[in-house]
């Protein structure tokens, strides 16, 4: 069969990647074409457009990116029909992902619709549903409260497999510790903190800058920025200059696997620190007129998806003027106290039984392939 699968981040990029190898487990002649990244490629997938051109972060970004976003629905619209897929998979993405499912499930077209990481109505634009509803013919979320929300509250059949970065993070391969920090030259008398800015170069400008200013607090510890492949070390060294700092490329699970903490910005990141037991910082800054905008429509208690998931606080949010070098190094200091550090810990082993069993990803990759 032929897939077109359309991932427009880092964490889409990974998700799909694991998704096309299960599918081509499955379907040894399939053909997969989409949009995505370099995880989705080695896996497979003939990539047209690589998500690092079309990552727009808040309301007044896209709108200020809208000319290039309405090229690239152009350009979609025009390669899926080169293409002729039998199925359309969509992965997060939403913005984007939805105005294309719209367009595949229109009558001249009527394409076999499957949406993997159901996009988040929950926390703003529930209204969205009913375009769920009409162009989605299967929906795969991977919070376990999203399958309440979607079933219960609006009366729509979904999927809930488990969640996927159970199975990216049970595939780390454990480097001896000692190895990667000789092979890093990183200092082995040091205990490490990661800093993960995010993988759009308009967030990390806003945020990485007050993430750094806390490294003179923390003269005994060695930090390093766990940086997405997209990103060069050119783009990180602009904004750290002298700064007695570590850049470290697409290493991310195996720099948390041996840090003490992490400062984290708001996104997937979090719940990757949380599955592999790293206590964090959570933080999160964007232009004031997105954070205007989203202080309106968004309707969520928290930003974090540890959080969201338990319901509670568990790491410390520090959200726009709360992000500063003053809070996020008290919280640091919090963090890394041993007592503190034990109840944290304890939540995480709460938090990861809630997500279920690995295999995620082969389970929806045959219900894929299956389901017409």
């Amino acid at each position: 069969m032929k897939y077109y699968i359309i991932a427009g981040e880092a964490s889409g990029d990974l998700h799909g990647s694991k998704l096309i190898s299960e599918i081509i487990k499955v379907d040894s002649k399939a053909e997969i074409r989409g949009w995505g990244g370099d995880k989705m490629e080695k896996a497979g997938a003939n990539i047209v457009k690589h998500y690092s051109d079309l990552a727009f972060m808040g309301f007044y970004e896209v709108i200020i990116n809208l000319k290039i976003i309405l090229n690239n629905i152009k350009f979609c619209k025009e390669d899926i029909l080169k293409f002729n897929p039998d199925k359309i998979i969509f992965i997060d993405y939403p913005g984007f992902n939805l105005r294309i499912a719209k367009w595949a499930k229109l009558k001249k077209n009527n394409f076999k619709t499957y949406y993997y990481i159901a996009p988040q109505i929950w926390a703003w634009n529930e209204k969205r549903i009913h375009e769920i509803k009409k162009n989605i013919d299967h929906l795969y979320v991977i919070l376990p409260f999203e399958k309440d929300f979607f079933e219960n509250k609006h009366n729509y059949k979904v999927n809930y497999l488990g969640h996927p970065l159970l199975d990216s993070i049970g595939d780390l391969k454990k480097d001896v510790k000692e190895n990667f920090i000789k092979k890093n030259n990183l200092d082995n008398s040091k205990p490490i903190i990661a800093i993960l800015p995010g993988s759009r170069k308009q967030e990390i400008k806003k945020i990485l800058s007050v993430m750094i200013e806390v490294v003179d607090d923390f003269k005994d510890y060695q930090f390093i920025i766990a940086a997405a492949p997209n990103i060069s070390s050119e783009f990180f060294n602009k904004i750290i200059k002298n700064k007695n700092i570590k850049i470290i490329s697409n290493k991310t699970y195996q720099i948390l696997s041996i840090s003490k903490a992490a400062i984290v910005t708001s996104g997937t990141a979090t719940l990757e620190t949380a599955i592999l037991k790293v206590p964090q910082v959570v933080c999160y800054k964007t232009s004031f007129f997105s954070y205007f905008l989203a202080k309106i429509f968004v309707n969520i208690k928290f930003i974090s998806l540890v959080n969201l998931i338990m319901n509670e606080e568990i790491v410390k949010e520090l959200v726009q003027n709360n992000c500063c070098k003053e809070s996020i190094s008290k919280e640091l200091k919090n963090i890394l106290d041993n007592n503190k550090r034990k109840n944290l810990l304890l939540k995480y082993d709460e938090l990861i039984s809630k997500l279920g069993n690995a295999g995620s990803s082969k389970r929806v990759a045959h219900d894929i392939i299956l389901n017409k």
